[in-house]
């Protein structure tokens, strides 16, 4: 898999420094052993997610990843440390695979992600003390764990945009390699030492301290070339994909080993045959290095989760196949045994003749020994009765060989008492049918119950998702329905809209509903000069006591009241305080009691397709595609995963756009 380069870090920190100067941190997350994800909040553009995977990559990211229902222990110390904090800066220590990010809270943090061998993410106090790092590491000269200082790696390699000719001619002196090796292990990495050996026009395989004067000029020359941009800030970011179509041999593209995909922040002639590779450009490198890296995670996830449901889904399958064997066992062994008994009695003369000299022998005190001895040699010289003996042992028990059929008898007793035994034999193994086939249908049961299991689960999978920032409407910034009587309905999100809705959208003509309760939307029925009948009364006083803390408290029914535009108002009475996003109701309020808190959230086709929550009664008069739910006990981020799964067909909204239009508070799904 790749990983960033010294090159990729450098115009990462570049643009997340520009971006998240002065940003502030909002959660941490570990949804992976190795991966962090931490929130900002940037002025004039919102959240903003920038994933760390240690050793791996660094970078925006709009495909959220799922966080573990128990959060690990270094997200939450980050959160303790980091929440509410600024970004001061973001850089990249010594052109290294590291990057330093400097925070200001009460003190000041540096947070530091390794990005060399399994790397590392690791919290800095202000005297650069280890505050906790995700992985504790040991060496001879480092040592990553709490309270130790933090040693940066030794210093190693070379930095393209601050190089020296004199710096060139002491690698290339101190190296006991070839050129293209000797590039590469300076920390320019295969792919930019390949660019550079293809641009100067020198042999790779040169060794380095041999290199003339007019070499080693050509190659500096072409590296203060290629890494101009870089140093400018005027990078091309692209991804480029090899064409399947083109073949390849062993003299071209295996020689140079390129990838059949690659992430860069620069254009380099190895991809520039349009024939071998098709390009794809992007604004900035956060984003082609988040539509390359996040590609990989999504199969990674699924690949893993087909693993674990193919293991689930095995154990079944092997668990039928060893029951349809012992049923087949089974099976054969009423058919031999049976066929073995017959066959006793099909011979009954020949072998009482043969167990009637047996038994003889016996009363003569032969020993079983001798007398099988003299059995072997009686079927050597044409006895027909010793003919069918394959063996004897020690203890009388004979081995006999009729039509084929390999039959064990006692020849201590009588011929029906052996017959007896295999007929016996082959009635248990009857008897054991009935349970085995039980066995064959519970297992057969359960096998289809965890295909299903599967089938769903991998339909359901939630690959992470491109997070696309939507321009919302008007009443989309609000909470919002359409009644079934096609009245738009709003409603405040919090103080702010709240203000917003009876200072800016409440006309004269509306109505205005609130939920008795502290802590509830201001409401607003858009009436447009219209009569308002009591189904869109009812359906709004729904909206309102759904929306407020009577949903959070787990409450089953809430009382709303409704007046007039001209009853609402912001004027306080003297020495009185009216909070913001609050109002004072003048005059008589009417009241609808007991409401029950139940809304349903669906796809709607109002001004356009676009997620609608509401009563039941005004969601399934404009779709069939909803899904209802109360105040429950399961978390809003793991009910909005169910919803989309259910409703989002036409993968027209995100995960992002359901929690955006849940109540506050926990919910559960009403089966219907």
């Amino acid at each position: 898999m790749k990983t960033m380069s010294n090159v990729d870090i450098n115009a990462i920190c570049y643009e997340l420094n520009e971006l998240l100067e002065g940003a502030r941190v909002d959660k941490s997350f570990q949804p992976t052993k190795d991966t962090v994800i931490m929130r900002f909040h940037v002025r004039g553009t919102g959240r903003v997610d920038v994933v760390f995977q240690a050793g791996v990559r660094i970078h925006t990211t709009r495909y959220p990843l799922d966080n573990p229902k128990i959060p690990p222990s270094f997200p939450m110390v980050l959160r303790k440390h980091l929440k509410g904090a600024n970004i001061i800066s973001i850089k990249q220590h010594n052109f290294d695979r590291v990057v330093e990010i400097k925070i200001k809270k009460e003190k000041t943090y540096n947070l530091v992600i390794e990005l060399f061998s399994k790397g590392n993410i690791i919290l800095l106090d202000e005297e650069g003390n280890i505050v906790i790092p995700l992985k504790r590491k040991q060496w001879s000269d480092r040592d990553i764990s709490s309270k130790k200082e933090y040693k940066y790696p030794p210093k190693r390699g070379i930095n393209p945009l601050e190089l020296q000719k004199e710096d060139l001619i002491q690698l290339f002196n101190d190296s006991d390699t070839d050129l293209i090796r000797t590039l590469a292990r300076s920390g320019l990495g295969g792919i930019y030492s390949e660019e550079i050996v293809l641009r100067a026009g020198i042999d790779k395989k040169t060794i380095a301290s041999n290199l003339e004067d007019e070499e080693i000029n050509k190659i500096y020359e072409t590296i203060l070339d290629i890494f101009t941009p870089l140093k400018n800030h005027k990078i091309d970011p692209n991804i480029v994909i090899r064409n399947d179509n083109i073949s390849y041999n062993s003299k071209g593209l295996n020689k140079i080993n390129k990838p059949k995909e690659d992430v860069l922040p620069l254009n380099i002639q190895l991809y520039e045959d349009n024939n071998e590779y098709k390009k794809e450009y992007f604004d900035t490198f956060n984003e082609a290095a988040d539509e390359f890296f996040s590609k990989r995670i999504k199969d990674e996830i699924k690949g893993v989760q087909e693993d674990i449901w193919d293991k689930k889904v095995g154990k079944y399958e092997k668990r039928l196949k060893i029951q349809n064997e012992t049923l087949t066992g089974f099976k054969k062994t009423i058919k031999v045994s049976k066929q073995k008994g017959d066959l006793l009695y099909a011979n009954y003369s020949q072998i009482e003749n043969l167990l009637n000299v047996i038994q003889n022998a016996r009363s003569k005190e032969y020993p079983w020994k001798e007398i099988a001895k003299t059995l072997k040699d009686a079927k050597k010289s044409g006895m027909d009765e010793a003919q069918i003996v394959e063996s004897m042992d020690k203890l009388g028990n004979l081995v006999l060989d009729i039509d084929g059929e390999k039959i064990s008898i006692d020849s201590k007793i009588p011929i029906p008492e052996n017959a007896e035994m295999y007929y016996e034999k082959a009635k248990k193994a009857k008897r054991k049918i009935e349970g085995a086939l039980i066995a064959i249908e519970n297992t057969e049961k359960q096998l289809k119950k965890m295909e299903d299991k599967r089938d769903i689960a991998m339909d359901n999978i939630m690959v992470p998702q491109k997070r696309v920032k939507k321009e919302l409407t008007w009443y989309e910034k609000l909470r919002w329905f359409v009644s079934s009587d096609n009245f738009l309905v709003i409603g405040g999100r919090d103080a702010n809209t709240n203000e917003a809705v009876v200072k800016k959208y409440l006309d004269n003509n509306d109505i205005y509903l609130h939920s008795d309760i502290h802590g509830a939307s201001s409401v607003v029925i858009k009436t447009e000069g219209n009569e308002v009948n009591d189904n869109t009364l009812k359906e709004s006083a729904i909206f309102a006591a759904s929306f407020s803390s009577a949903w959070s408290k787990n409450y089953g029914t809430q009382d709303v009241y409704w007046v007039n535009p001209d009853q609402v108002s912001k004027s306080p009475e003297s020495g009185e305080f009216v909070a913001k996003g609050s109002f004072i109701i003048r005059g008589n309020r009417n009241h609808i009691r007991g409401v029950n808190l139940k809304i349903a959230v669906g796809i709607v086709d109002y001004e356009g397709k676009r997620i609608m929550a509401g009563p039941v009664d005004a969601v399934s008069s404009h779709t069939d595609n909803y899904v209802i739910i109360k105040p429950g006990y399961t978390k809003k981020e793991a009910i909005a995963k169910k919803i989309l799964y259910k409703i989002n067909e036409d993968n027209i909204i995100s995960l992002d756009d359901v929690v955006r239009v849940l109540p506050s508070g926990k919910c559960d799904i009403v089966d219907s």
